[in-house]
C-alpha cells in the first residue's frame, strides 16, 4: 500500500489524478494510525482566534501587526523549539485528535513528513491566484511538493554562497573563485601560502549542507513515480559532489573539521578557515562567532559546475503551513499569505525576525542595507537575490530524518578515512538506508 499523496514533477495533475492522490492518502491515514478532528475555538461571536506555532524570533511582533488591522481574526503566538521537536509535537497532537494549532511553521525539509501524515491541509483553494508569482520556483516547489496542492506559504529561504576573507584573499593573490576548478586551486593556493590555514571545511554533520550542494548539482533526493516514492540520493550528480569534496579532503587542501565546534569557530575567528561555503545568514553566525573579524568578510554566488548556466541550492527555510486540525482555514490562509507577501510584514520579518524572506520582490524592498556584519558590502542582498532565483528545484522525502541521519554516519566514517572513494560510497549506504526504511514504514518505492 503506497503512503504517497503527491508527486514530484511540474505539470499538474488532472482531475482523476487528485482523486487517486487522495485515495491513497485516506490509505496513509489507516497505515498510519492517525485520526482527525480538532481545532480552534472561535470564542462563540467574538473574534476568530487562531494559534500559530513558531520559533522564529520576535514573531509576537511581527503578529501585532496583523493583530491591530483584523480584529475580527486574532493570531497568538506559541514559541516552539524548531526542527525535530516541533514536528514531533505537531504529530503527536494530529494522532490525538487535539491540541494541533491553526498555523506552524515548518522547514521545507519536513512538509513531505507532516503531508504525510495528513498534518497539513491542502490551502491552494484558499489563497490568492498570483500568490505563487511572489516566490522563486525552488521553494515553491518545496511547498507544492510538485502538484497543484499548497500545503504552506514560503517564509524564508537559504540560498547558498561563498564567504571569503577579502583581506586574506588580496594578501594571498587569490582570485574569487567562480567555478569549483578554480574553488579547488584557490584551496592549493591558501594551503601553498601557509600550510596552517584552509579555504574550507567539509563538514560530516551538516546534511543540509550537504544536499543543498546536491541541489546545486542538479541532484533531487526523492521523487514521486505513480503512486509510489523514488529515492536517489546515490545519483550521478549527487556522486560528483561526494567525488570533488572527498578528493579535497584526500589531498589535504581542504580540512574535515565538523561545523559548530569550538575548533572551527576559532579557525574563522583566527584566520585558519579563509573561506565558507555557507547560506544567506552566514553573517549573523559569523558574528556570534568570529566577532573579531567583521568587516573583513565579502560574499559570492557559490562556484558553478557550468559557468555557462548559473545554478544554486538552499541551506535551509521554512514556511508557514495550516494544520488539518485548523477549524479555521480560510482565515488561516489569508494570515500565511498576509505574513509572507505583505510588503510591511516582509519587512518586519526582514527587521525584526531577522530571516531572509522568501518572497523574491518584497525581499529586494525590505533589506537595502546589508547585514552590520559584512557592512562592508553594500550589494549584499543584490548578490543574494541574484543567487535565490537561479536555486535548483529539489524533492524532499517523508524520510528526511532516516536519510540525514545516514548521511552522519556514512560521512562521518568517510571524513576519516579521508578518501575520495569512501565519500562516494558513503551515498550507497545512506540510498539502502533510505530505501529500506521507507519499504519499513509502508510506503511504496519504485525500483
Amino acid at each position: 500500500m503506497s503512503r504517497a499523496n503527491h508527486r514530484s514533477t511540474a505539470p499538474a495533475p488532472r482531475p482523476s489524478r487528485r482523486r487517486t492522490l487522495a485515495a491513497v492518502a485516506a490509505a496513509a491515514l489507516l497505515l498510519a494510525g492517525c485520526s482527525g478532528g480538532g481545532g480552534t475555538s472561535t470564542g462563540g461571536d467574538g473574534p476568530v482566534e487562531l494559534t500559530f506555532w513558531t520559533w522564529a524570533p520576535n514573531m509576537e511582533q511581527v503578529v501585532q501587526t496583523w493583530n491591530e488591522s483584523h480584529p475580527d481574526v486574532q493570531v497568538t503566538v506559541n514559541k516552539q523549539d524548531g526542527g525535530d521537536a516541533a514536528v514531533t509535537k505537531l504529530l503527536t497532537a494530529v494522532k490525538a485528535g487535539s491540541g494541533a494549532p491553526d498555523l506552524m511553521q515548518a522547514e521545507y525539509q519536513k512538509i513531505p513528513t507532516l503531508v504525510s501524515s495528513d498534518a497539513l491541509a491542502d490551502i491552494s483553494d484558499q489563497l490568492g491566484d498570483d500568490v505563487q508569482d511572489a516566490f522563486p520556483s525552488s521553494v515553491w516547489n518545496s511547498v507544492t511538493l510538485g502538484s497543484d496542492a499548497v500545503y504552506a506559504v514560503p517564509q524564508d529561504s537559504g540560498p547558498m554562497m561563498f564567504l571569503y576573507r577579502a583581506d586574506l584573499f588580496e594578501q594571498y593573490g587569490i582570485a574569487v573563485p567562480t567555478t569549483w576548478d578554480e574553488y579547488a586551486d584557490a584551496a592549493r593556493k591558501v594551503k601553498a601560502a601557509d600550510p596552517a590555514k584552509s579555504l574550507g571545511t567539509f563538514s560530516a554533520n551538516d546534511p543540509g549542507w550537504f544536499a543543498g550542494l546536491a541541489q546545486q548539482a542538479g541532484a533531487s533526493w526523492w521523487g514521486i513515480e505513480g503512486d509510489a516514492w523514488s529515492v536517489d540520493v546515490d545519483s550521478e550528480a549527487t556522486r560528483r559532489v561526494a567525488a570533488y569534496w572527498g578528493g579535497l579532503v584526500e589531498e589535504g587542501v581542504i580540512a574535515n573539521t565538523p561545523m559548530y565546534t569550538p575548533e572551527w569557530n576559532a579557525a574563522l575567528n583566527d584566520g585558519t578557515q579563509v573561506g565558507w561555503v555557507g547560506s544567506v545568514w552566514s553573517p549573523a553566525v559569523l558574528e556570534g562567532i568570529a566577532p573579531d573579524t567583521a568587516g573583513k568578510w565579502m560574499a559570492a554566488p557559490l562556484p558553478q559546475w557550468d559557468a555557462a548556466d548559473p545554478a544554486g541550492g538552499n541551506w535551509g527555510g521554512s514556511a508557514t503551513g495550516v494544520t488539518t486540525q485548523s477549524e479555521h482555514p480560510e482565515e488561516a490562509a489569508e494570515f500565511a499569505q498576509w505574513l509572507n507577501t505583505d510588503p510591511e510584514a516582509v519587512q518586519a520579518l526582514a527587521d525584526v525576525s531577522g530571516v531572509y524572506p522568501a518572497a523574491t520582490d518584497a525581499a529586494g524592498q525590505a533589506l537595502t542595507d546589508p547585514p552590520a556584519f559584512i557592512s562592508n558590502q553594500p550589494d549584499y542582498y543584490d548578490v543574494v537575490g541574484r543567487v535565490a532565483e537561479t536555486t535548483n528545484d529539489f524533492t524532499y522525502g517523508p524520510n528526511v530524518n532516516v536519510a540525514y541521519s545516514a548521511y552522519t554516519d556514512a560521512f562521518g566514517a568517510a571524513a576519516e578515512q579521508r578518501s575520495a572513494a569512501a565519500f562516494t560510497a558513503a551515498l550507497a549506504s545512506i540510498q539502502s538506508t533510505t530505501v529500506e526504511d521507507l519499504e519499513n514504514t509502508g510506503f511504496t518505492v519504485a525500483k
